[in-house]
């Protein structure tokens, strides 16, 4: 072995004698945590649980990534936690969805997170349309109150025709010089 490499993996090893917990997780103590945090209701990032049971913060965080990812914690933002669906879970439903959340790879917790992202945004598309549809109503009785018809519903816009992969879209005709405009009026040369 080199000097170079021997003197590196001593650093190495200097740096992580301290602790041996660091790459190893507790799942009991993860577990005590985790019901004391959901009690207070309190914030949490990664690193404030790593530090309280001992373990290493990238094992940590990545434990925590999974159990939101299964619906356990609440994720408030990046990098943080909250524990308040965790309040009333068994210590069984939690050893299993640990090892679930600890199988599961980037690409699953990825689509997992994409998956609440757009459930949220479907939730905020709902209440939109709800308003809408409560505002038209409001308006539809007013009208009608003040004997108003309000007329016949409006048809829908014809959808333009989406062109199938490998297709240009179809592009706009040109208009020849001299020729009437779409609106009747002569071209540039025409008065």
């Amino acid at each position: 072995m080199s000097l170079k490499r021997s003197h590196s993996a001593g650093i190495r090893t200097s740096f992580s004698s301290g602790s041996d917990s660091g790459s190893k997780l507790g799942r009991q103590e993860l577990y005590d945590e985790l019901k004391k945090l959901a009690q207070s209701g309190q914030v949490f990032a990664p690193v404030d649980i790593a530090l309280a049971i001992g373990a290493g913060e990238a094992l940590v965080s990545r434990s925590l990534l999974g159990l939101a990812a299964e619906g356990y914690l609440e994720k408030v933002n990046t990098g943080q936690y909250r524990a308040t669906p965790f309040a009333e879970i068994p210590q069984a439903e939690f050893l299993k969805a640990l090892a679930r959340a600890s199988k599961t790879d980037s690409t699953r917790q990825r689509d997992l997170s994409e998956i609440g992202r757009l459930k949220q945004n479907n939730d905020v598309m709902r209440a939109k349309l709800l308003t809408a549809i409560a505002e038209r109503d409001h308006y539809l009785a007013a009208l009608k109150q003040h004997g108003i018809d309000p007329g016949p519903v409006p048809a829908p816009a014809p959808a333009a025709p989406v062109p199938s992969a490998g297709q240009n879209p179809p592009s706009p005709e040109p208009i020849a010089e001299g020729s009437p405009t779409p609106s009747g009026e002569g071209g540039a040369g025409n008065p």
